[in-house]
């Protein structure tokens, strides 16, 4: 066979092959990506609930963060974001096959160990404009401009703002 040939054959191999595993990938990623999804355990049932009835998952403005805008990386920081999604996704199943006893208290510490500032920053870039509130304008520049050996996190302050437990939901018939 010539060596063109080859070539031409190993090509086309590859196209047919690698189109539909990236087309299932890419499927596969979206839809495991979604709130809903993320609900499917139990476990995650109260924070899927606090989440759609906070700011975050329901407000006058219809902008929606979901689960993966606050507990992933950026999905331009592919290599992270992909890290970040299997291995959060692989111990949540570990969690729900293995474990008896999901302790919630201790994994919303853990989560909100793990939420970065720049993950905020995300959706919430214009913090330093806030003419009606000067208070929480300076509070944000010590975070944005932070001093060498200080850290502070946006979870510091915002904590309870979206898995917030209530005991009723209430819609507002006005948005």
């Amino acid at each position: 066979m010539k060596r063109w040939m080859k070539a031409v054959l190993l090509v086309a191999a590859g196209v047919i092959l690698g189109v539909p595993l990236m087309s299932m990938g890419y499927y596969t990623m979206v839809r495991t990506s979604t709130p809903q999804f993320c609900a499917l355990c139990h476990e995650i049932q109260p924070a899927y609930r606090d989440w759609k009835t906070s700011s975050h998952g329901f407000n006058k403005q219809g902008v929606v963060a979901d689960c993966m805008d606050c507990h992933l990386p950026a999905p331009h920081d592919t290599f992270d974001f992909f890290y970040a999604k299997a291995y959060h996704g692989l111990k949540d199943v570990m969690a729900h096959i293995f474990l008896e006893d999901y302790d919630r208290a201790k994994n919303r510490e853990h989560a909100y160990a793990d939420i970065k500032n720049k993950q905020c920053m995300k959706c919430h870039r214009n913090l330093l404009y806030l003419p009606d509130k000067r208070g929480a304008m300076l509070a944000h520049r010590t975070v944005i401009y932070a001093r060498e050996n200080y850290e502070k996190k946006c979870t510091d302050c915002h904590r309870n703002l979206v898995h917030k437990p209530k005991p009723s939901f209430h819609y507002s018939p006005k948005l």
